[in-house]
């Protein structure tokens, strides 16, 4: 994405606010109007003075200033007012759309993403943009108006002084052009910087309790230090051609005023111009260099926000590669699943397959448990029943659809999940089950809660369902966290439940109640369980067996029992009497 392309856009956001920005640029004219015409009040009053002293019945009214200053300040505060609400507004709505952008990716784009750069794009890139969007519009299109009208006046005054005076511009130009790729270049190197900065942050205080059990915080510290001083050097490159710019600038701006000085002198002893003509020319001379002078610092932040909206937009241009608004919004579903030859690599590791040739199929209302050893494909199962990825050959259909045929929501909204680390938000307990259904009741919320035996724990809380569970839930216990996610599933009445180790974190009793409540919950409701609990796996109707990506046994707990050279019967008879006598007992132990 080029300079001119990102500027471009940059300038389109501001288009969705033409009213305020045509008032603000009616209040620029006048107050810019208003700017251009002190120089020649000053040549007015100045010339009258020396006439007054030639002959005193001259009069000048210095008093008529007043109404010049007044609009003046007046104008320049609206137009400050219309451009600035003007920004506000279009970096909202541009921090909406990103957002929203963000939320509707694919997995794998998170899977290739840090989240604390994520964050640093939300929020200090289009900070940087706002900035130049709302007070740096103002401020270059005033001086922009200031540095043109001075230039007209001063080719009124006297062209021939001007054209000596500008005899510096060349240089300056040349300059500027140097100077703003290099602010560019080093801009957006600082804002990759920061966003490394704020994933490190985001990293580690979100895992704070791992970092403090290894005593890592020096580690983590550490890490920090070494992406803020990344941006820190960005930054002092792009201060090292700042200063350099500045020095010529300033240099020239002299250069400019000795010569009209020197050259205005010369006429006046003439007297081929006055002294308030020559003030007047020297006045626009200094408004002329501070307009050119801020407008060479705008352009700088100009470029520096263009490093930023280039990341702003690199992200609101990705698009899904999943489609999802092609499908059937209408489609009926009973809980019906096959899987079709399915192979899959995930696109961060497309040299890894992952499954490999994967058939199974599921009746509505059949309970489907998934054993096996950690990394043998049973969390990508349910990953792809999740459409958070799609198959890389082969199909996964739901009742006889494709899951590519029906839109992502309509899908989704018929399952429920239960994750083996449940994900809570900062809200009350209420609020957080009613995350599975948002438009359910009190009673409704209340219920499901009772069902997964959430209100006995709750009723211990001096403000019940209103407590808050902090951020990811961290006022409540594991077991706490894991019956919350069960009602929160409870309440969706799915079609599909899908349980990754879902009662792993509750112990015996209320497992038990649980269990009850999710066989009532199953009937009539297709369910797949990562299971690694016994119970689970005796009353399932289906259990498979997967192993490097593949199906190698399937059955039920009792036929693979039966087969004396399967893995599962291995894995069966390698644990030891203690943990099937506890797995009997109470259902406890882990299915091997």
């Amino acid at each position: 994405m080029n300079r001119t392309s990102v500027a471009r856009r940059l300038m389109m956001l501001a288009t969705t606010q033409l009213r305020l920005l045509i008032a603000g640029s009616v209040y620029l004219a006048i107050s810019s109007l208003a700017t251009l015409a002190f120089p020649r009040w000053v040549q007015v009053m100045l010339d009258a003075a020396i006439a007054r002293a030639r002959r005193p019945r001259s009069t000048a009214r210095p008093h008529s200033s007043l109404g010049l200053f007044a609009v003046q300040a007046v104008t320049s505060a609206l137009r400050y007012r219309a451009f600035t609400l003007a920004g506000e507004r279009i970096v909202a709505d541009l921090r909406k759309t990103l957002f929203s952008t963000l939320v509707r990716q694919d997995i794998e784009f998170f899977d290739r993403s840090r989240t604390g750069d994520l964050l640093s794009r939300l929020s200090a890139d289009t900070q940087v943009v706002q900035n130049t969007v709302s007070v740096n519009i103002s401020m270059g299109l005033r001086n922009l108006v200031a540095a043109v009208g001075a230039l007209v006046l001063l080719f009124v005054i006297s062209w021939s002084l001007t054209l000596a005076m500008l005899l510096v511009v060349p240089p300056v130009a040349a300059g500027a052009v140097i100077y703003a790729n290099r602010v560019k270049r080093t801009s957006k190197r600082a804002q990759d910087a920061l966003g490394c900065a704020s994933d490190v942050a985001d990293e580690g205080l979100g895992a704070i309790r791992t970092v403090r059990a290894f005593a890592a915080e020096d580690r983590l510290v550490r890490a920090y230090d070494t992406s803020i001083e990344t941006s820190f050097d960005a930054a002092k490159d792009r201060v090292a051609a700042m200063t350099w710019f500045v020095g010529v600038t300033s240099f020239a701006g002299f250069i400019a005023i000795t010569i009209v000085i020197w050259q205005g002198g010369q006429r006046i002893s003439t007297e081929a111009m006055s002294p308030g003509e020559l003030t007047s020319f020297v006045l626009y001379t200094v408004l002329l260099a501070f307009s050119l002078g801020t407008l060479t610092d705008l352009y700088g932040d100009l470029m520096k926000a263009v490093g930023a909206a280039e990341r702003v937009f690199s992200l609101m241009d990705e698009e899904p590669r999943i489609e999802s608004a092609t499908g059937d919004r209408d489609i009926q579903l009973t809980g019906a699943l096959r899987f079709e030859d399915v192979t899959f690599r995930y696109p961060s590791r497309p040299d890894v397959e992952v499954l490999h040739g994967m058939s199974f199929s599921l009746e509505p209302g059949q309970t489907l448990a998934l054993v096996g050893p950690s990394g043998a494909g049973k969390s990508t199962i349910v990953q792809l029943i999740l459409r958070y990825y799609d198959p890389t050959s082969g199909r996964i259909l739901a009742d006889g659809v494709d899951l590519t045929q029906i839109e992502r929501k309509v899908w989704r909204n018929r399952l429920g999940l239960v994750a083996q680390e449940p994900v809570l938000f900062s809200d009350s307990l209420l609020e957080n089950i009613r995350y599975g259904r948002p438009s359910a009741t009190d009673d409704e919320v209340l219920s499901a809660a009772d069902e997964a035996l959430v209100t006995p724990f709750v009723s211990r809380f001096p403000d019940g369902f209103r407590t808050p569970v902090g951020e990811r839930g961290v006022q409540l216990s594991g077991g706490q966290r894991q019956r919350v996610a069960i009602a929160r599933a409870l309440l969706r009445d799915p079609k599909i439940l899908v349980l990754d180790e879902a009662t792993s974190a509750l112990d015996a009793e209320s497992e038990a109640l649980v269990k009850t409540a999710l066989e009532r919950l199953r009937r009539g409701r297709t369910t797949i369980v990562i299971a690694h609990r016994l119970s689970t796996v005796r009353d399932a109707d289906r259990v498979l067996v997967v192993h490097h990506g593949e199906i190698v046994e399937s059955g039920r707990h009792h036929e693979l029992l039966a087969n004396p050279s399967g893995l599962y019967r291995r894995w069966w008879s390698s644990s030891s009497s203690a943990d099937r006598s506890s797995s009997q007992d109470d259902g406890s132990g882990p299915a091997r």
